[in-house]
């Protein structure tokens, strides 16, 4: 009997091959430059809006000015991880000015979202304890609860009168801790999650509160301090909050905010932050400069708004469904994944960078074009964008 040789690899070409097959698979574009609200892309020139830098502050002078002194006082890298020898001055003074910012009593800074994400949650539960999870929450989430021993609950998106079911469903189990994790808006949808009463919900039932607040971050509350200052919140109602400098920071990392005791406790449990590489002093400078321009240039968060209304009305004006959408991302629903794929290529020959959202980041039938807004947009770039959707829309019956 002949043996078949196994073919170690093979498998990966086939199931790519599927995904191209149902229109599914990434198409990644080369940006070639900086990343602005008109940029170069696969050798031509379009309006961007799908990038996450929504207050254009990857290219703000003072963010660049604040990265270059770095490196040239401290180098390029720190050498190490933030535990043994990585940790600069510049770490310190960040995490300090972000609680500031944040009305927290300390920070911590990871090395991405992500990494804040799988690594933290994990160690904020044990075997016997309660995780109860909004259905829509993001992939990181999802990783760091499937991390965890805990008895795991999900309640329906958004709904307060869920949670507080699942929370007396839980109960039933006696719980020493019980943890609660939503994203604060929604990466795919563009809502908002009602943090003040999944709070007081928490509250009920001594639950901790973990919110990711990603896309909310340097976009919601007074002057882009974040979610739970969008409900008038504090941090004894909002354990953990979570975010990245990576969005509208326009940097690189994530990091959260909560109490000293929080923070203490995490850098020293959480295994992403104890065993990763710390931020390169020109990238912690740089976060810092950010937090100078938000704190002292209100302007950025306010145009980022005003461009919002005006697209979000524009699209609809055109016909499109722009889903629930309460914040600058702004989906233009087409259902069937080939036809998101169809209006994205159309847009592109338009000079509109705009990308598809498939399955699996979203449900079979809720295909759409995620729109990202910039407050380094202008209104006359908007009304470009929203002629070629008109166009484009119109060729595929869309609209």
């Amino acid at each position: 009997m002949v043996k078949t040789m196994r073919d170690p690899t093979g498998w990966m070409k086939n199931e790519f091959q599927k995904l191209v097959d149902q229109n599914l698979n990434w198409v990644i574009r080369e940006l070639q430059g900086p990343s602005t609200p008109k940029a170069m892309i696969d050798g031509k020139e379009v309006i961007m809006l799908c990038s996450n830098n929504y207050l254009n502050l990857s290219n703000h002078p003072k963010l660049k000015e604040a990265a270059l002194k770095a490196i040239e006082s401290h180098g390029v890298g720190s050498g190490s991880v933030r535990a043994i020898a990585g940790t600069m001055d510049y770490h310190l003074e960040l995490e300090r000015r972000l609680a500031k910012f944040k009305g927290a009593e300390a920070s911590l800074t990871y090395s991405a979202g992500f990494t804040t994400n799988e690594g933290l949650i994990p160690q904020l539960v044990d075997k016997g304890d309660a995780i109860i999870s909004d259905e829509l929450n993001h992939g990181s989430i999802i990783d760091g609860v499937r991390l965890t021993k805990a008895t795991r609950f999900v309640y329906t998106h958004n709904d307060v009168g869920d949670l507080e079911r699942v929370l007396i469903e839980a109960e039933k189990e006696n719980p020493p801790k019980m943890l609660i994790i939503t994203d604060g808006v929604f990466s795919m949808d563009g809502d908002i999650a009602p943090l003040d009463g999944i709070a007081k919900a928490a509250k009920e039932h001594g639950a901790m509160v973990y919110v990711d607040d990603a896309h909310g971050e340097a976009v919601l509350g007074k002057g882009g301090r974040g979610i739970v200052s969008h409900f008038n919140l504090t941090h004894h109602d909002v354990q953990f909050e979570m975010g990245t400098f990576s969005k509208a920071f326009g940097v690189m990392g994530g990091h959260v905010s909560g109490s000293r005791d929080m923070v203490n406790y995490a850098l020293n449990k959480s295994r992403s932050w104890l065993l990763s590489g710390s931020h390169p002093p020109a990238t912690a400078a740089a976060c810092i400069a950010a937090i100078d321009v938000l704190e002292n240039e209100e302007e950025h968060v306010k145009t980022l708004w005003e461009n919002r209304e005006y697209f979000v009305k524009g699209l609809q004006a055109l016909g499109y469904d722009t889903g629930f959408s309460q914040t600058p991302i702004i989906p233009a629903m087409c259902g069937e994944s080939s036809k998101a794929v169809e209006l994205s290529n159309g847009l592109f020959k338009e000079g509109i960078l705009a990308l598809p959202i498939v399955f699996p980041m979203v449900a079979r039938d809720k295909a759409r074009i995620r729109n990202m807004m910039n407050s380094g947009l202008t209104k006359e770039q908007l009304d470009v964008a929203l002629t070629a959707y008109e166009k484009v829309g119109k060729q595929l019956n869309i609209i």
